[in-house]
């Protein structure tokens, strides 16, 4: 049965951020994992078919400004996406879906894609690397996109950032605008980028968990 109602919606939306910040718990039990593989797929206990817009927003760290300072590196938004005098880079949610399951009966048990239009570019040395076609999986906790350098495609669907939610805060649901704002996920880089990165621009200060920011994804709660 698929639920959407608004405070279902919400409900979905925190689960399923909440999940992407911890991680899948049933994955320490590896013979729960098996057992539910054997077993029917059960039925969802709610399910968002299609994510209608909003944003994630990134405010951005200091210590990785400043990292990207000393390597005169240049962060710049590409597309739709925008970055803030503050320091906050925002991208548009295009779409997707989230499912969540009952703990247990599925691993991992919220599945499912959201996906960004824009991107992030970082500038230096003579060359230009962008990062766009941002998708956030919230089961595997990570969000990944396309890296291009110099305009010409490196990688797609590659392990960009991880997210660290056990910052989360609160779920707010703003009924007057149709809005939740899931705000505190800290985002991280990933080993694969950090590599990517050092490599193309000649530097070896880019490491795997460099703290990039602290994400506030806003989505609406109905269609």
């Amino acid at each position: 049965m698929r639920l959407r109602t608004p405070a279902t919606i919400a409900a979905v939306v925190t689960l399923a951020f909440g999940a992407a910040a911890c991680g899948d718990d049933e994955e320490s039990s590896s013979g729960s994992a098996s057992q539910s593989q054997s077993q029917a797929q059960p039925d969802p206990v709610a399910q968002i078919d299609q994510l209608t817009g909003r944003t994630t927003a990134v405010t951005l760290d200091a210590g990785f400004v400043e990292a990207l300072t000393s390597l005169k590196l240049t962060p710049a938004p590409v597309g739709d996406a925008k970055i803030t005098k503050a320091g906050v880079a925002s991208f548009p949610i295009s779409g997707g879906n989230v499912t969540y399951y009952e703990p247990g009966s599925v691993s991992p048990f919220v599945q499912g894609s959201i996906d960004h239009t824009g991107g992030l570019s970082l500038t230096g040395g003579g060359k230009i690397v962008e990062l766009t076609d941002f998708v956030i999986d919230p089961g595997a906790s990570v969000l990944t996109g396309t890296v291009s350098v110099d305009g010409e495609v490196a990688a797609e669907n590659a392990p960009l950032f991880f997210l660290d939610g056990s910052t989360l805060s609160p779920l707010d649901v703003n009924e007057g605008n149709g809005t939740a704002v899931l705000e505190g996920t800290t985002v991280e880089l990933k080993a694969e980028a950090a590599e990517l990165l050092n490599q193309t621009f000649g530097v070896t200060a880019l490491e795997e968990g460099l703290k990039i920011g602290v994400a506030k994804i806003t989505v609406n709660t109905a269609a």
